[in-house]
């Protein structure tokens, strides 16, 4: 095992919802235990309530940055943490001893953005760019459509030419 060993004991439902960048704030419950005797030093079970924090921030313990953001809403797994992905040689006295190896069970409730982004704006957003995205695909096509008329034109064009051209030395042999 490297760092951290996650196994997966409720799997979510395909469709539901991972933490993005734009979704990188999320809630999770959770119980933490000590691998060497299993007893549980932290758990949000108790009051059920929820512990909060935005993935990548470097707020919560390395394991947890890495593991929580390959999870999806609805999904319960179990998160077996080496300490240097935990608190590492100085443990987090007085609950948990130094080189702990610790095993939580987390369960993510919720994702959603940064405070100051609202689920709307964030939805409003990435339709803006849906939208930004037809409307270069229209112009790219248009230009295209340009493109090509211009040069069944320019064939017109140069047939006409050639035509006249032909009847010219059509003409000059005939009154020979």
């Amino acid at each position: 095992m490297e760092g951290i060993l996650k196994t997966v004991k409720r799997r979510a439902k395909d469709d539901a919802t991972a933490p993005s960048d734009s979704l990188p704030v999320v809630d999770v419950h959770y119980e933490g235990t000590l691998a060497e005797n299993g007893e549980v030093f932290d758990t949000t079970h108790e009051d059920n309530s929820v512990f909060s924090f935005e993935i990548g921030e470097g707020t919560v313990i390395k394991a947890w940055d890495i593991a929580v953001k390959t999870m999806k809403v609805g999904e319960v797994a179990t998160m077996t943490c080496k300490p240097e992905y935990a608190y590492g040689a100085a443990g987090s006295p007085p609950e948990i001893p130094p080189c702990a190896t610790l095993i939580f069970e987390v369960e993510l409730v919720s994702c959603r953005p940064r405070k100051g982004l609202s689920v709307e704006s964030v939805s409003e957003e990435k339709a803006r760019l849906e939208e930004l995205k037809k409307q270069r695909e229209i112009a790219a096509a248009a230009k295209e459509e340009d493109k090509r008329k211009r040069e069944e034109a320019k064939a017109a064009a140069a047939a006409r030419v050639q035509a006249k051209l032909e009847a010219k030395k059509g003409k000059g042999k005939k009154a020979k």
